[in-house]
């Protein structure tokens, strides 16, 4: 990155995670007459959380811009290449995933070195509001989800972000602990209060971070929801650390878990239309990362996200010298996309983690690590990461079916299928009428033949389509047609359906996809997978 920004122009960062330090830190190469100042509210060496996990794919843009990530995970990270699955008493493992872990407190103390080591000011222990920043020409705000800048301009200003907030059912809490996952592993335990799972991996030589999730149900009925949420940040939850101890002690050797202001809370998607505000007479104000987007941290893209957002403003900067209200808006225009796509993709993970109980108890271990490699991407690219994973996958379902996924037949009392791939009558305005050879109706009311049902175009529809699913369950119908909607609603409906009514799933496909009928009937998420006949 050269060229300059602004001569003598001074920014604020508010917010001294990897992000901001980022940001300040390519400002600095990019031109050094700019003033760049960073003011943290905590210690130097305060830290919330155990680790900071990369997938290897998406770093390039990052190490580009500065070496210093690449140099923080070669000479202090975890690096490895496979994804393990634990469930009942086995053990799972799918490659072709390189990954990459460091301890959190770590990367920031290289990132605080190299940044004052380019010449940015790092203050901490400072809380900085927008009054306090009054004659610096840019703030940016990279103060994390509860940013208080994004509050200030809302509450004081009346600024209007477009922010939308998600709030996922599931529990989760983190830990670190002293047992040495080999690389991220998911640990999955039903115990006597429910399902409790694990997302593992190594940080260090000597500490893993330990992330567990559950059901609102399990978490109360085992008594965590006891635990006094008013207390200040820091405090963490002594009862839940003794519980999962004992719940997990064998899938960790009898290790010790270890917290950090460790308590329960349900993951916030977020999501922002404006990342930056215009203040007649007053710096603009520019945010990055968690201050305005999240995404389920089973993606591992939280820090990745931020640093590439630090990336896209400071080149934004540099383009357009002299002009910030211009430079913001090319920095949004640049970051936004990447985020979407990411955000698109976390919402299938976040939503197999609010049902991975029912999961638990459906699945073979086989057909479980199946379901879950593949809830955001197809059995052709999951073949592309670990061929032999597939490979295994495929061949226990054809030794308990006795033939490949879809040229497997579909056979009940009423109806049968010589296969899982079928063609279905629609009428003008697309909706399916009718599976065709052999010929099955489907209807649009309870009854013992087939029946139809809508997916709703976003989750805000689906209680209403699953009071409607078990309506139609209760006529025992031979299968019910999911059709319309997303591929997320389709695929929850079709899981309702076949997991918990006990009657047949069709999916019904908008286009003609082998790969992506093939994923939905190997994992278990639809008995048969349909498409309208002209496709």
């Amino acid at each position: 990155m050269a060229g300059g920004i602004i001569r003598a122009m001074r920014v604020a960062v508010v917010g001294g995670g990897p992000g901001g330090l980022f940001f300040a830190t390519l400002v600095r190469r990019a031109d050094p007459s700019v003033e760049v100042t960073v003011f943290e509210r905590n210690r130097a060496d305060d830290t919330f959380g155990f680790g900071v996990v990369f997938s290897d794919r998406t770093l390039a843009g990052i190490h580009d811009a500065d070496p210093v990530l690449r140099e923080a995970l070669a000479e202090h990270g975890r690096h490895w290449d496979t994804i393990e699955v634990r469930l009942k008493g086995e053990r799972v493992r799918c490659g072709g995933n390189g990954m990459a872990a460091v301890a959190r407190r770590t990367l920031l103390a290289v990132m605080q070195e190299r940044a004052r080591e380019v010449g940015a000011q790092l203050r901490f222990a400072a809380e900085a509001t927008l009054a306090d920043l009054d004659g610096y020409d840019l703030v940016v705000a990279a103060d994390g989800t509860g940013s208080r800048i994004r509050e200030q301009l809302g509450a004081d200003l009346g600024v209007d972000l477009g922010v939308e907030l998600e709030t996922a059912t599931a529990k989760f809490i983190w830990f670190g602990t002293d047992y040495m996952f080999d690389g991220l592993t998911f640990v999955h335990e039903r115990g006597a209060d429910g399902v409790f799972a694990v997302h593992g991996y190594p940080i260090s030589d000597t500490v893993s971070t330990f992330i567990v999730e559950t059901d609102e149900e399990s978490w109360r009925r085992a008594g965590l929801d006891e635990f006094d949420v008013s207390q200040p940040p820091g405090v963490s939850d002594p009862a839940s650390k003794d519980y999962l101890e004992k719940l997990f002690a064998e899938q960790i050797d009898g290790r010790s878990l270890l917290v950090n202001n460790s308590r329960w809370g349900n993951f916030r998607t977020r999501r922002t239309r404006r990342w930056h505000a215009l203040r007649p007479g007053a710096a603009p104000v520019a945010f990055l990362g968690d201050a305005v987007h999240t995404a389920h941290f089973s993606v591992g893209s939280g820090t990745k996200m931020a640093m590439e957002d630090a990336v896209a403003l400071a080149a934004a900067l540099v383009e357009q010298p002299g002009d910030l209200p211009a430079a913001l808006g090319a920095y949004e225009r640049a970051a936004q996309q990447s985020v979407r796509k990411i955000q698109d993709s976390a919402r299938p993970s976040l939503a197999w983690w609010e049902h991975f109980g029912r999961y638990h108890d459906e699945f073979e271990p086989w057909q479980f690590a199946y379901h879950f490699l593949s809830r955001s991407i197809t059995d052709a690219r999951l073949a592309r990461r670990d061929p032999g994973f597939v490979e295994a996958s495929h061949r226990a379902w054809v030794e308990r079916h006795g033939a490949e996924p879809l040229a497997t037949p579909f056979e009940t009392a009423r109806w049968s299928a010589p296969e899982r791939f079928v063609t279905v009558e629609t009428s003008a305005d697309g909706v399916p009428q009718a599976v065709r050879d052999p010929a099955l109706p489907l209807l649009s009311e309870p009854g013992p033949g087939g029946v139809r049902l809508a997916a709703p175009d976003s989750e805000a529809g689906m209680p209403a389509a699953l009071r409607r699913l078990a309506e139609l369950a209760a006529g025992e119908p031979v299968l019910v047609a999911v059709h319309g909607g997303t591929p997320l609603t389709r695929m929850l409906i079709c899981e309702e359906a076949r997991m918990r009514h006990r009657v047949a799933a069709l999916h019904v496909e908008p286009d003609l996809d082998h790969d992506r009928a093939l994923t939905a009937v190997l994992s278990g998420r639809a008995d048969l997978v349909g498409v309208e006949a002209e496709r």
